[in-house]
């Protein structure tokens, strides 16, 4: 076994569910962020941990897009290519990400990943961008050029939903509420017990 699967973090998690299978989720996050994607061994030490063969594990793993098989960026953009997105330019961000980074879908240059996904869930304020799963709604093209050259230039350690979407947003679904005070600082999702959750204030 690997020294990341001996940490108290493990088993801490798998001791928080009555059936250890139930921990392969949280279990192959953790993997991830330990080698900045998941890695055949990683997914195979995870199946060993709960229970599961390797092609178990594997098949939760390629199902949920947010595992990353393959490595990732500082900052993973995402551009929803959904249907209401796709309607009202959701493929014209896409292009203009994809020109502004010089990076294709599905690839990563080591700074910036660029990624289309589907339904993101702002629908009423496509097209919508995620930047390591913080959200910015209502992007035009021009903006999407705005924020990849503020990634490459200002290099944030930590990326704020809010603080993109006053700088590169445009129309919101609805009113977000009060403003966050964590945001992303990897291109993990941004969970608590995993780490991968920082405070911007």
């Amino acid at each position: 076994m690997s020294s990341w699967a001996e940490s108290p973090r493990v088993a801490e998690i798998l001791g928080s569910y009555p059936e250890r299978r139930s921990a392969v989720m949280p279990l192959l996050y953790l993997a991830m962020k330990e080698h900045g994607h998941l890695t055949d061994e990683a997914i195979r030490e995870v199946g060993e941990m709960v229970g599961l063969t390797s092609a178990q594990a594997s098949s939760v793993s390629s199902f949920y897009t947010m595992y990353k098989r393959r490595e990732v960026g500082q900052y993973l953009v995402s551009v929803c290519t959904s249907v209401s997105c796709m309607l009202l330019g959701g493929k014209d961000v896409l292009h203009a990400v994809e020109d502004e980074s010089g990076v294709p879908p599905g690839e990563t240059d080591g700074t910036l990943s660029v990624e289309h996904v589907e339904c993101i869930g702002a629908c009423g304020g496509a097209p919508a961008v995620q930047v390591n799963y913080e959200l910015i709604e209502g992007v035009s093209p021009d903006q999407a050029r705005q924020l990849v050259q503020w990634l490459r230039t200002a290099s944030p350690e930590v990326v704020g939903g809010d603080e993109m979407q006053a700088l590169f947003g445009g129309q919101r679904s609805f009113e977000w509420g009060p403003s966050e005070s964590q945001g992303a600082a990897s291109p993990l999702p941004a969970l608590e017990h995993l780490g991968s959750a920082e405070n911007i204030s």
